[in-house]
């Protein structure tokens, strides 16, 4: 996956903004991959893909921080 938009800082350091769109396919590809090994299952899909959502878009907005 392509980021959209590298941004140089100070510390010559590149930003790279992630989009929704970006964040919700690699969560989708996660969650593939945990159904296909068995890990989820469809009465736990919703819960389960929001928390992968939600951990993937708060690691990668906390590694832009820095």
């Amino acid at each position: 996956m392509t980021p959209s938009k590298v941004k140089p800082t100070k510390n010559t350091k590149a930003q790279i903004e992630v989009t929704e769109e970006t964040l919700l396919k690699i969560a989708k590809e996660i969650t593939v991959k945990f159904i296909e090994v068995g890990r989820i299952t469809p009465a736990s899909f919703e819960t389960t893909f929001q928390n992968i959502y939600s951990t993937i878009a708060t690691t990668v907005r906390n590694t832009n921080k820095s």
